[in-house]
């Protein structure tokens, strides 16, 4: 699939997508979220894509959606600005629903948007020259991109209230510390430890981890006698998948399993 504001490499099962805008700190434009949801769609659909990276070009991650595009986020400029907004919504839903393990390597500033487009990815690796706000508020705007259900989640009401009301930028130790990333780690180190997680998570079992995954992201709303009947039926169907039966045979021969998602 050809793209203009993106660049999609694919290596043994990981799938790397960076903003390819440097000259806008990756600001996302219409045509950059539409190739985004584009991307996510052929990745949820080809089983040999495992994992997602989201990282940004040029030492930036993403300053947040490109305000001065006349355009707006939809690409559209005869868009209403809710049809705009929606759309935009679909974009980082895709991503947060994507049914395979997601992690944003972020260098530089991730604003606005762009925080918005880190947190709705499952892991969050930063290096320690990163930078993060949620800088709607200093806009004239609200928060967007699913940041008002997912900071709250993160760092509690009334630490999402604090970081929302003043859109102070954040260290990456700082975020770290909040909950906001996973780790953060030297800037010379960050490529390599993103591939190591990456390359872990590719080996993993791809129908465990995607049933993994939703889970956890239903933990928050579902009862526990909802999550233990939704155990319950995940793990009926792994004990008969292919994958699961082929971990129990590494085990018995004290080897790696070597998962194939089925």
């Amino acid at each position: 699939m050809s793209t203009e504001t993106i660049l999609v490499e694919r290596a043994e099962g990981v799938v790397t997508v960076t903003l390819n805008r440097p000259e806008r700190k990756n600001a996302g434009n219409g045509r950059m979220w539409q190739e985004l949801l584009d991307t996510l769609a052929e990745v949820w659909r080809r089983r040999e894509d495992r994992v997602v990276v989201v990282t940004g070009a040029g030492g930036s991650f993403c300053s947040g959606a490109d305000i001065g595009d006349p355009a707006g986020v939809s690409g559209d400029p005869t868009d209403p600005h809710f049809v705009r907004m929606r759309f935009f919504g679909k974009v980082m839903l895709a991503l947060h629903e994507l049914p395979k393990p997601t992690i944003a390597k972020i260098r530089g500033v991730a604003a606005g948007a762009g925080m918005s487009l880190a947190l709705n990815c499952d892991l969050t690796v930063a290096s320690d020259n990163a930078r993060f706000s949620e800088i709607f508020a200093k806009r004239g705007l609200s928060l967007d991109g699913g940041s008002s259900w997912l900071v709250p989640r993160l760092v509690g009401l009334h630490k999402a209230k604090e970081l929302a009301y003043f859109a102070d930028m954040l260290s990456a130790e700082e975020a770290a510390a909040y909950g906001l990333v996973n780790r953060v780690v030297p800037d010379g180190e960050l490529d390599a430890f993103v591939e190591d997680w990456a390359r872990r998570l590719a080996a993993g079992p791809p129908i465990a981890l995607a049933m993994t995954k939703s889970l956890l992201d239903n933990a928050m709303t579902a009862t526990l006698a909802q999550a233990l009947e939704d155990e319950a039926r995940c793990q009926t169907i792994n004990f008969a998948t292919a994958d699961t039966g082929e971990a129990m045979r590494a085990f018995a021969e004290k080897r790696a399993p070597r998962f194939e998602g089925r």
